[in-house]
C-alpha cells in the first residue's frame, strides 16, 4: 500500500514535466493544418491568446477552401476520435488555464493601440482576391469532392468500423486509466499551466537572492555614570529595592531615636515652697 501511495505521489510530481516547457508550435500554413489545431483541445485557443496568431487565423477562416476542407474532415470518423481524445489530455486544462496569465491581456492591449494590427485585419477582410475566390468557390474541385464524398461507400464503411479503431478503444478506456487523473492533477498544480508569468512559482531554486536589509544607523550611546567617590554619599537608585528598605530602618536597641526635627526640652521643675 505504501508503494502504491509513493508511486501515485511520484506520478503527480512528474506529470507536469511532460508538457510544462513544450516549445511554441509553428503557425499553420494550410487549411488542413489549421483544422487540425482547431480541433485539438490542447492548442485550439492559441489564436485568442496572441494577436500575432490571431491575424493568420483570421485569414485562414475567411478563405472558402477552409470550409470545404472542414466539410470533408467532418465526414471522417477518425477526426472526431482525435477531437474527443484530445479532450481527455491534461493539456486541455493548460490550454484554458493560460487565460489566467496577465501577459495575454497585455498583448491584446498593446495590439489595440497598434495601427499595424488594424491594418492587417482590414487588409484581409477587404482583399479583392479573397472576394473573387468566394465568388468562384462553387466551381472549386474541393466542393465537388465534398459533395461526391457523401455518396462514397467507403465513407460509410469507415463509420461502421470506427468502434474497432484503436482511438475508440483509447477513448473508452480513458475513464479507468489512473494516469488520466494523475495527469490532470499534475496540470492543475503546475504553475506553468497558468501561463509564462507563473513559471518558476513554487519551484525550488527558482527564486533569486533575498534582498539585503538596509544598514541601520548606529544606536545612540547612553551616558555612563561613574561610581561615587570614597566617603561620598551614594546616589539613590530608584530601582533598587534595598535602597527603599534602608529608608525605613528601625533603630537598633539601646540607641536613642534621632528625630528629624528639634524636640523642645522638658520644662524645669517648680521650686519647692518654703516651710512655715
Amino acid at each position: 500500500m505504501k508503494l502504491k501511495s509513493l508511486a501515485a505521489a511520484l506520478l503527480v510530481c512528474a506529470a507536469p514535466a511532460a508538457f510544462a516547457d513544450a516549445p511554441a508550435k509553428p503557425i499553420p500554413q494550410t487549411p488542413e493544418a489549421w483544422l487540425a489545431r482547431m480541433t485539438d483541445m490542447t492548442q485550439n485557443m492559441s489564436a485568442y491568446k496572441d494577436p500575432k496568431v490571431f491575424v493568420p487565423w483570421l485569414n485562414a477562416v475567411t478563405e472558402p477552401g477552409f470550409y470545404t476542407t472542414m466539410g470533408n474532415n467532418m465526414m471522417d470518423p477518425g477526426n472526431w476520435l482525435n477531437f474527443m481524445n484530445s479532450m481527455t489530455q491534461p493539456g486541455a486544462y493548460s490550454n484554458m488555464a493560460q487565460f489566467a496569465d496577465p501577459n495575454v491581456y497585455m498583448k491584446w492591449l498593446a495590439a489595440s493601440m497598434d495601427p499595424n494590427f488594424y491594418t492587417a485585419v482590414l487588409t484581409q477582410l477587404s482583399d479583392p482576391g479573397k472576394m473573387m475566390r468566394w465568388a468562384m468557390s462553387p466551381l472549386d474541385p474541393k466542393v465537388m469532392s465534398m459533395l461526391m464524398n457523401s455518396i462514397n461507400p467507403n465513407l460509410y464503411m469507415k463509420w461502421m468500423m470506427s468502434p474497432l479503431d484503436p482511438r475508440s478503444m483509447q477513448l473508452m478506456t480513458a475513464p479507468i486509466n489512473p494516469n488520466l487523473y494523475m495527469g490532470w492533477a499534475g496540470a492543475s498544480m503546475n504553475p506553468a499551466s497558468y501561463g509564462d508569468m507563473w513559471k518558476g512559482f513554487m519551484t525550488p531554486g527558482a527564486t533569486g537572492a533575498l534582498p539585503t536589509l538596509p544598514t541601520l544607523p548606529a544606536l545612540p550611546t547612553f551616558p555612563t555614570y561613574a561610581a561615587p567617590a570614597a566617603g561620598a554619599a551614594p546616589a539613590f537608585n530608584f530601582f533598587d529595592p534595598n535602597a527603599w528598605t534602608q529608608m525605613l530602618q528601625v533603630p537598633a536597641a539601646g540607641q536613642p531615636y534621632a528625630f528629624p526635627f528639634p524636640v523642645p526640652a522638658a520644662p524645669a521643675a517648680a521650686p519647692a515652697a518654703p516651710a512655715k
